[in-house]
Formats: structure tokens, sequence, C-alpha cells
């Protein structure tokens, strides 16, 4: 089993030649970060006839907008009706539109620029693993069906037959939402973006943001770039101290393994409509096929630095109790990648100074909220107005003891993937 993330091997969309930053400029705006909400605003404002420059640290991508498992999935992580009561009514209702209907804004733009990351439009599943799950499903359904979204339950045989396992006999089907190659998808944004007149920087890192009279200088290792509007798109890979970007989260992470391509006539029941899905476990799991048809398995925590053995009986584990009939599998590779947390479940959209805007804490929903997010800073720039993002910008207090929330996430992923290793954990 090697180190090293599939989606960046068998992506379609070639990763574009960029130059470093290497001298002083400006530009009307400058954005720092290059994954999909750093690509999606560049790409807005550029379509919009703004100078925007954007830097970023490594290649595009070089983070989770490369590494996730290419989910498009609609919504946040907790049902609408627990949105209402996080965010309050007009809020809350305002995040559930907006975010309800991003599925569509990222297939748009595939469609609009021609992205060619294998998209599947044919929704996800939430698998329910035993009968709390199939509850919960069900109060999930309820909630989403109220709204008038295209969603349903689907059990028993019908429920089989979508998954291709006999352990699940309920699952929520999300006919809004698809899969990608997250890489190629970001590939393409880029791409889109230079053609659209945006100029993108890799190898680039920001050492920092300073005021100069009414612009602010974002310099880098050698080149520099004055703007008077910045927008800082690093989430979860946020570590400088002077980005105000990392005191609004806690870092978790999410590891995948995947399996050589498997022929039909082992593997072509499993998932056969090309839908992604993820479990009701208190520490998930998801599963999707990818184009050539391999097995993707994934679930929160690290799996760098993991012995090899560890991460193998894992994902036995999983493919042995949803698919038995695969056998043995020789996993081909596994990879990592961070998610920006918060203690609410929800992200936050913010100003740190005048001139500055900053995002953090999309809770594994990373490509369709950064899609839109990155839509609404473009039209906030433009226009002054905050209508297309789905929460209004506003002060956040920073998230207090990061370290101790990381250390029990990470710790109680540690275990709980231990005890289904020993078989403790059904």
């Amino acid at each position: 089993m090697q180190d090293r993330c599939l989606w960046y091997d068998t992506s379609p969309e070639a990763a574009l030649t960029l130059a470093a930053l290497s001298e002083e400029c400006a530009a009307e705006v400058v954005v720092i970060g290059g994954g999909i909400t750093g690509l999606s605003t560049a790409l807005h404002l550029a379509e919009a006839g703004v100078d925007v420059a954007l830097i970023e640290a490594g290649e595009i991508p070089s983070g989770g907008s490369g590494r996730n498992v290419g989910l498009v999935n609609a919504g946040l992580w907790i049902p609408p009706d627990d949105i209402l009561e996080t965010l309050g009514q007009e809020d809350g209702e305002r995040a559930n539109t907006l975010l309800g209907g991003a599925p569509a804004e990222v297939f748009s733009l595939i469609e609009r620029h021609a992205i060619d990351c294998h998209a599947t439009h044919t929704g996800t599943l939430h698998l329910a693993h035993n009968i709390k799950g199939e509850e919960e499903l069900a109060r999930r359904a309820e909630q989403f069906v109220r709204r008038g979204a295209p969603v349903e339950l689907v059990e028993d045989d019908e429920c089989r037959q979508r998954v291709g396992t006999q352990r699940i006999r309920r699952a929520l089907l999300d006919r809004r939402a698809g899969t990608i190659n997250p890489a190629a998808y970001t590939r393409g944004l880029a791409r889109a973006a230079v053609k659209a007149g945006a100029r993108l920087f890799t190898h680039s890192p920001a050492r920092g943001v300073t005021r100069q009279a009414d612009d602010w200088l974002v310099s880098s290792t050698v080149g520099s770039i004055r703007a008077p509007r910045v927008v800082f798109a690093t989430n979860a890979y946020t570590e400088d101290h002077w980005n105000q970007v990392r005191e609004h989260f806690f870092p978790g992470h999410f590891f995948q393994v995947a399996s050589p391509p498997l022929p039909d006539e082992l593997a072509g029941d499993i998932l056969p409509e090309g839908q992604g899905a993820w479990d009701t476990r208190m520490v998930l799991s998801s599963m999707r096929r990818d184009a050539e048809g391999r097995l993707i398995l994934g679930s929160l925590g690290r799996g760098d630095g993991r012995p090899k053995p560890w991460i193998r009986c894992w994902a036995d584990r999983i493919q042995q109790h949803y698919f038995p009939q695969l056998g043995k599998v020789d996993w081909e590779c596994t990879w990592t990648g961070r998610i920006a947390f918060t203690p609410e479940h929800t992200l936050r959209l913010f100003e740190p100074a005048p001139g500055i805007l900053g995002v953090a804490g999309y809770n594994g929903r990373g490509v369709t909220t950064g899609t839109v997010v990155g839509k609404g800073f473009a039209h906030y720039l433009v226009s002054g107005n905050d209508d297309l993002l789905p929460l209004p910008i506003r002060s956040y207090r920073p998230v207090r003891a990061r370290p101790a929330w990381s250390c029990g996430y990470e710790s109680g992923f540690t275990l709980y993937h231990t005890g289904q290793c020993l078989r403790v954990v059904t």
C-alpha cells in the first residue's frame, strides 16, 4: 500500500504550469489560497472584470480540495432543523436554501467550463447502519421533504440493490448530489480562472499581510502584491499566526484507501449507479467507486503516520462487513486530508480587518460550500452585498482550546477505529 493520493494520479485535468510570484505587483483583489474557495473567488471576480491575483503555497491543488472524498453534497453536516436551532430562523433558512442549491452550482461550473472531473449526478446515499440510524434518516428525510428537496428513503430490496450490500436496509437518497474527482475539479477551476483573466501564482506562500496607506501588502517568499482587498481562503490548512482564520476552527483529518480497479463481474453490484455513500456510525465510514472501478473507503482521523497494517486492518474490516463478495482486497494506496471543524458544526464568514475577508469551518463539506462561498465573496467584493453567501459576514469569538478540541476528536476517532479492528465495534 503506497502513500499517495489517488485523485492526482487519475485526474483527467492536467496540472497547470504556473509561475511563482517573483516581483512586486498590484491588483484590485488578492486571494490567498488556491483551493476550491480561492479559485471560485478568483474565477467569479475575473468574470466580473476585476483584476484579481491568487497566490498558493504549493501546487494546485495541494490541500484538502484535492484530497477529499469528492462528494458533491447539499447542505451542511447537520440536518435543516438543527441548522435553524444553531443559527436562528433567518440565518438558518438562508444557509439551508443556498447550500441546498450548492450541488447545482458545482455542476453548472463543470458544464460551463467543460471541466473533465468524472462527474456523476446520480445522488448520494446516507446509509443507516442500525435501527437508531434508520430513525435518524427518517428524521432527516422528513425535514428535507418538507422543504421540497428531491430526497427520499429507499428501503429493503431497493436499498440493497443500490448499495450492493446485505448489511443495510434503509438509506437516504439525495438526488441533488453526486461525485467528482476533486483534484480534477480544482484544476479545472484554475484553468477557467486563468482563461477568464485571473493571475495565479504557485509555490508562493504568503508570509504576511501589512497595511500600506489604503492598501494591503501581501508578501511572499520573493515577491509581493498590493491590493485594497484581500481574501483569506486557506481554511483547514491555515498555520500562520498572522492569519486570523487560524483562530476560527480546529483541525481534524480524514483518511482514505483505494483498491485497484475491480472488474464488473466482481464488483459491478457495488454502488452500480455511481453514488457516493457514507453511514450513520458515530465515526462514519465513506464508500464510493471511481471512474475506473476502484473501491474507495474512508473515515475520520489521521492515516498518515499510522502503521500500514493498522490501516489495512481497518479497511479489511469495513470491506468485509459491507462487501464480503469481494473476498480479499489488495489495497493500492492511502492518503489523508485536513478538515476545518467548528464547535457549532457550521461555517464562519468574517472580516478580520477592513478590506479583508475570511472563511473557516466547512466541517467536511468543502466541495460545495467552497464553491458557493467563492461566488458569494466575489459578489460581495463587486457589489457590497453579501446575499449570495450562506451566512452574513459578522464577528465571531475565536475558538477556545483549539489543541484540546483536535486532540479529543483524534483520540476518539483512533479509539473507535481500533475497536473496529478488534471487532469490539461492529
